[in-house]
């Protein structure tokens, strides 16, 4: 198991250390790991000069999957595009063709009462948003700025879809939902841009391919109301990069913090990179207060897509129950009666939840 590890910048290093940790205790000594750590994000700069070294690209190409934590640095959006430090992630995905990202938005039970929407909205809530992810507004060209013929700044970027692209996505997507409960949801703006018109023609077209997939279709806006007003409706919705980018971070609200959510960032075949999706955080960046969970998670996710280790990508999603089960909360989860803990706290209390499962199982065993 090869893995490519980039912490990154802002919380990226605190989070990412903890998803390690208890890689590392879920896996044992059943297969040998090979982590090798890269830099990325203002920490590329700071070593090569480069967001996204050479030196970063080759370990990625070189790996079976990518541990990411985040990138990006206040001011962002006043650096030329190619050396932002935030900019890296999408260099990355682009140069690796990663093109289908799995966002799941999954509401523990002992969590009920961190979401902001009553309990009887969100109990049971369990959906997965694949959104495309390299093309669309966010790599289409031309893009830029400068000033037109009337003497006034203006800036400018390209939505842009080849056919091919929302096909691939589109089979990702019914394959994803034949797994689940059958039902997909494409979110388009088909009403007003010609190219969600061709998102919907190209969907509804690949969906004659899965007969066996109930396929329906929103507006961008009206899914964005339904996600708040009944998000149950939903098992798997797949939509364009800038929709998806929106709704998967709407749709974390749901399950009471952005820091409790996962995601997998896959090519063609099981190669993936992942990653918490909450973002570098630097107001709380080094001071023990990130919730590891969502980096842990996508560790998880890791084990299950990329090295198909479902078993193990179950012990940690248990663990996980079983440390919120027993009250243990970081900040931005914490309720009332809850004990609050840190970033190397939580991830500590996950690994001893492992060792609680591995000795309960050879108990067993042993009574058998």
């Amino acid at each position: 198991m090869k893995i490519a590890v980039m912490p990154g910048d802002g919380i990226g290093p605190e989070v990412t250390a903890q998803a390690v940790k208890v890689l590392k205790a879920v896996v044992g000594d059943a297969r040998p790991l090979e982590l090798v750590e890269a830099a990325i994000g203002q920490a590329g700069i700071d070593a090569a000069g480069d967001p996204l070294p050479a030196a970063t690209s080759e370990i990625a190409r070189k790996a079976d999957a990518i541990l990411f934590g985040s990138a990006g640095m206040p001011g962002d959006e006043a650096i030329p595009f190619m050396m932002r430090p935030g900019a890296s992630l999408l260099r990355l995905r682009k140069e690796l063709g990663l093109f289908a990202n799995f966002r799941p938005a999954f509401l523990f039970p002992e969590l009920i009462g961190a979401s902001t929407l009553k309990p009887e909205v969100v109990d049971g809530l369990d959906l997965m948003i694949l959104r495309e992810l390299t093309g669309d507004v966010y790599f289409g060209e031309p893009r830029g700025s400068g000033v037109n013929a009337n003497g006034e700044r203006e800036a400018f970027n390209t939505m842009r879809y080849a056919e091919s692209e929302i096909e691939r996505i589109a089979h990702v997507a019914f394959r994803t939902a034949r797994t689940r409960s059958g039902k997909l949801c494409s979110v388009d703006k088909a009403n007003v841009l010609e190219v969600m018109q061709l998102w919907r023609e190209v969907v509804t077209r690949v969906g004659l391919d899965y007969p066996d997939v109930e396929l329906t279709h929103l507006f961008v806006d009206a899914a964005a109301m339904q996600l708040m007003r009944a998000p149950r409706q939903f098992d798997v919705i797949v939509t364009g990069n800038i929709f998806g980018d929106i709704l998967s971070d709407a749709a974390a609200m749901l399950t009471g913090s952005i820091g409790m959510l996962p995601s997998a960032s896959m090519a063609a075949g099981s190669f993936g990179l992942y990653e918490p999706v909450h973002g570098t955080a630097p107001d709380i960046a080094g001071k023990n207060l990130a919730n590891p969970l969502a980096s842990i998670l996508s560790m998880a996710m890791m084990l299950r897509q990329s090295f198909d280790q479902a078993g193990n990508a179950n012990r940690v999603e248990r663990a996980v129950r079983r440390v919120l089960a027993d009250g243990l909360r970081t900040g931005d989860i914490f309720q009332p009666g809850c004990h609050r803990v840190g970033t190397e706290e939580m991830g500590d209390a996950v690994v001893a939840a492992l060792d609680a499962q591995e000795a309960l199982a050879g108990l067993r065993m042993a009574v058998n």
